[in-house]
């Protein structure tokens, strides 16, 4: 196998395991919670972790390669990932656990950004193509193995080996990528914008700590009082600056176009409806109706089997169907299938969630495979990078800040259960505080594909030339579902 096809075994590696860490983490976090005495927040904060260190660093970290080189970058994010799973592997308590998943997330932020660019840089042609075919199986491939693997190594062994299982892959895809990938510079990178990266890094953890902070107190709690405020004035300030700055990191510009506001409405809507819900749902699923983290990766088959079958079956639409008739009815569905799951009370059992898990995994796959479109073709060429790390910016975003408001939903509805007597019992409160979940995320789903058909329009897309695809010189990356 010559240099050429190793970059793409290397990047497939790295990405099955980016994908498969995303998801596997998802059915392990009751265990986690019981085996580190993690509090509600912290185990919010296992996820968030990650998820804020990936939507702050993703567009900062395709700059770096661009700069740099995509090869010593990506090397870089391959080595912070995999001492990143160390730590979690090893951590003690929550509070490391929780800073080595932001360590993770920074080393998935540089990865995401560098390995479809060295993809493109790569391959020509029809192995272009064949390429990336490939990776985008394996994407699906990873996504929907996750909840079964995870299951089987939590039950099996423990929950720390779906960290310790990333460190040989990563160690063999580190040594190969220094060894036979080809390195890669944009002949003209952008300029680092720290100011942007700064002010809205910190804004955005302000913002979701505060949420946090409000799930477990109220809020007016001081502390989420003042997060609140100062996420405001960060996040002001960071539009200030984008807007000033002459190379920004986020041009604002391109929220002007319709079909690129619509797709990044639609990115935040789909990761902050149905996967910030999958948090709320393993806990239903393993703390109140006592499955194990096996049983519960079998039963989310249906949700991300569907996902994969469908997505499979969309990409190919894409090709003759607009994608607002695939990306705003399937955020619909996803909607409709989180209401499919509604009217949960203390009787009800795992099979009351198969429609549901099934529909929703059905719209999801609608939505997945043309989201990435409305943020490339839109642009031109030389904007496609920022286009792309923008949508999935967007889609991080919307798990952290999803599953930070679901939280403050959640605690505030079990405790009135538990103390209005509305509900006999935990188990019964438990499942009224879910039930008002998955109405809240299925109002956010649907009204995100009410936005995305109204405002992705086919004129929006600019036509490129065969020789300069969007995915030519930084290719969409599409980021986890999860």
């Amino acid at each position: 196998m010559n240099r050429t096809w190793w970059t793409l075994a290397v990047v497939c590696a790295a990405t099955f395991m980016l994908l498969l860490d995303v998801t596997i983490v998802v059915v392990a976090l009751p265990d986690i919670q019981r085996d580190l005495q993690a509090s509600f927040g912290q185990l919010q904060w296992v996820t968030d972790a990650y998820a804020l260190a990936l939507a702050s660093l993703l567009l900062t970290a395709g700059s770096l390669a661009d700069r740099f080189g995509r090869r010593l970058l990506f090397a870089v994010g391959l080595a912070v990932f995999t001492v990143g799973s160390a730590l979690c592997a090893a951590a003690p308590d929550a509070g490391t656990l929780i800073a080595a998943r932001g360590l993770q997330g920074v080393g998935g932020a540089i990865l995401f950004a560098t390995s479809l660019a060295l993809l493109a840089t790569t391959f020509r042609g029809r192995d272009r193509g064949v390429a990336f075919g490939v990776w985008g199986a394996v994407t699906g491939v990873s996504t929907a193995l996750g909840p079964i693997l995870g299951g089987l190594l939590t039950s099996g062994l423990s929950w720390r080996w779906i960290f310790l299982v990333n460190l040989p892959i990563g160690a063999v895809a580190l040594v190969v990528a220094l060894r036979l990938v080809a390195e890669s510079r944009s002949p003209h990178p952008r300029r680092l914008d720290l100011p942007g990266m700064l002010t809205f890094s910190l804004g955005l953890f302000a913002l979701v700590y505060g949420l946090t902070t409000a799930g477990g107190s109220s809020w007016s709690d001081t502390t989420a009082v003042v997060s609140f405020v100062v996420a405001a004035v960060l996040l002001g300030a960071f539009v200030i600056v984008e807007m000033r700055t002459a190379e920004p990191m986020f041009d604002l510009r391109l929220l002007r176009i319709p079909t690129f506001l619509g797709g990044s409405v639609a990115a935040f809507a789909m990761n902050g409806s149905l996967f910030a819900m999958l948090l709320y749902l393993v806990l239903y699923l393993q703390n109140d109706l006592g499955y194990t983290a096996l049983e519960t990766g079998v039963r989310l088959l249906l949700l991300s089997g569907s996902t994969l079958l469908v997505a499979i079956v969309a990409g190919r639409l894409s090709a003759h169907v607009p994608t607002r008739w695939l990306i705003g009815p399937g955020l619909v569905i996803v909607g409709l299938g989180l209401l499919l799951m509604s009217g949960l009370d203390a009787d009800s059992t795992w099979t009351h969630l198969v429609p549901g898990l099934i529909v929703a995994g059905v719209g999801s796959g609608l939505v997945n495979a043309p989201l990435a479109s409305t943020a490339v073709g839109v642009v031109p060429v030389h904007q496609a990078g920022m286009a792309s790390g923008v949508n999935n910016t967007f889609r991080q975003v919307g798990i952290a800040v999803g599953i930070a408001i679901y939280g403050s939903i959640f605690s505030a509805r079990l405790a009135s259960s538990e103390a209005g007597g509305s509900a006999t019992g935990r188990p019964a409160a438990f499942a009224d505080a879910l039930d008002t979940l998955l109405i809240v995320s299925a109002a956010v789903a649907v009204v995100g594909g009410v936005c995305a058909l109204l405002t992705i329009r086919h004129r929006d897309f600019v036509a490129h030339s065969p020789a300069q695809s969007p995915s030519s010189p930084t290719p969409a990356v599409e980021a986890p579902s999860a």
